[in-house]
């Protein structure tokens, strides 16, 4: 360092502290569906991207009335500093919410959590070293490979079909693992309307599931922002309804209520427990004591179970929308048919690439997420996540027909160029002149 406290080394060209960074900075990269909100943003494009829920379908009274009450009634402790763990009778009403799905816990074992995310980073930061493994689906949420990057951990992805995770796959994945001397510290998993993929975990699969992990000593992260969104018949029961010490459960209010109160929150077993909170506190010294409140509030005065089947209804009838518009549209690709949750997992036809076909997409004014995005290991470029929870019905119906102009030019170049390759090999900056897009 010289005297005035500057970097000796020159860092890089763009930045002068480059050298100065921690090594685990250099697993933080912007995730593709971050870098692309700028572009769904627009007006004009049309974006099957982002998993963001319609939360113009809650009624303005149902929120604001919550608010109104507590800064009335308990303004001065909404505003102040709170518990590490959360409000009491907030982690009271959540054990309702999770016995929805099979749980039954102690209000002493939930901690509450800026969001689930923030509650994935605190498990992270307690559990990972350099070099250890987290086996997880494949695909996996975009996020979670990014914090688990951050803290110089490796992904190992555990491949799924329609009835999700296959406990075979894992066994062999496992014992690989282990012959090669790796460390495995857990288990990520999204049991229940996968993200991205869409699938469930089918029941018959639950158990043996947990019992390989046990077998072999592996916790299992359950991540479930999606349970309660089911659309005709209800899933299996929770993992954490199975197992309450190998199991460390991830909720948030996120997806049934809004992202923006950004209240989440764990469940775990004791020791763990009281280590979340030390985390907790030594990260954001406690959770927003308004945004809890206010849920607080609304738990208690509103028929949230009414709203959340509001929400039921609303994403069902895109998801149809969708599924329809990609049979008329898109009949060379496949794709997932969920029966919850945000999203359809689309496997486009051989020899094309949706990282590579996506600035040409965003010409056609439609955008999404390519494959690519949830696979620690380069896969997922024959795949695209499409979400469905917030466009309009049309909005999806114009998207899905945008995509296939796409699509179908991507293929029509692949005859042209004797597929022999995939585009992706090909050069990736040429100029797509594609239709002008239909408006309708």
């Amino acid at each position: 360092m010289t005297q005035q406290g500057r970097p000796s080394s020159p860092g890089n060209n763009l930045d002068p502290w480059y050298s100065s960074y921690a090594a685990r900075a250099a697993g933080l990269a912007a995730s593709e569906v971050r870098a692309l909100f700028a572009v769904a943003s627009r007006p004009e494009v049309v974006s099957l991207a982002g998993g963001m829920p319609f939360v113009s379908a809650l009624p303005e009274d149902l929120v604001t009335g919550a608010m109104d009450r507590v800064m009335r009634e308990q303004g001065p402790t909404a505003l102040q500093y709170g518990s590490g763990q959360g409000v009491p009778a907030l982690r009271e009403q959540i054990l309702d919410v999770m016995a929805l799905e099979g749980i039954s816990a102690r209000a002493s074992d939930v901690v509450v959590t800026t969001g689930s995310q923030h509650a994935l980073e605190l498990f992270s930061k307690l559990f990972l070293d350099p070099g250890d493994v987290v086996i997880s689906e494949g695909p996996s949420y975009v996020t979670a490979m990014v914090i688990f990057k951050s803290y110089q951990a490796e992904v190992s992805h555990v491949p799924m079909d329609d009835d999700g995770l296959q406990p075979e796959a894992l066994r062999q994945r496992i014992a690989a693992l282990t012959a090669e001397g790796k460390r495995i510290k857990f288990l990520y998993t999204i049991p229940t309307f996968h993200n991205p993929a869409g699938v469930t975990l089918a029941e018959s699969r639950r158990a043996e599931i947990l019992e390989i992990a046990k077998q072999n000593g592996i916790l299992v992260l359950e991540d479930n922002p999606y349970g309660l969104l089911y659309f005709d018949k209800e899933p299996p029961k929770a993992l954490r309804s199975l197992d309450e010490e190998g199991v460390v459960y991830l909720g948030t209010f996120s997806k049934t209520l809004a992202p923006g109160f950004r209240v989440g929150w764990a469940l775990a077993p004791h020791a763990i427990r009281e280590k979340l909170i030390l985390a907790n506190e030594a990260a954001v010294l406690s959770p927003s004591s308004f945004s809890q409140l206010v849920i607080s509030e609304y738990l208690s005065s509103a028929d949230w179970k009414g709203q959340i089947d509001t929400f039921r209804g609303l994403y069902r009838e895109r998801k149809q929308t969708m599924i329809s518009a990609l049979e008329e549209h898109l009949p060379t690709c496949t794709w997932t048919n969920p029966s919850g949750g945000f999203y359809v997992w689309l496997t486009l036809p051989e020899g094309l690439d949706s990282k590579a076909m996506l600035p040409r997409a965003v010409k056609e004014l439609v955008a999404y997420t390519p494959g690519t995005a949830f696979y620690g290991d380069g896969g997922g470029a024959q795949n695209v996540r499409l979400s469905f929870c917030y466009p309009t019905p049309e909005q999806i119906r114009v998207g899905v027909r945008r995509l296939a102009n796409v699509v179908n030019g991507e293929i029509d170049l692949l005859h042209t160029f004797g597929g022999s390759s995939s585009l992706s090999a090909r050069n990736t900056e040429r100029t797509y002149n594609a239709p002008p897009p239909d408006m309708s």
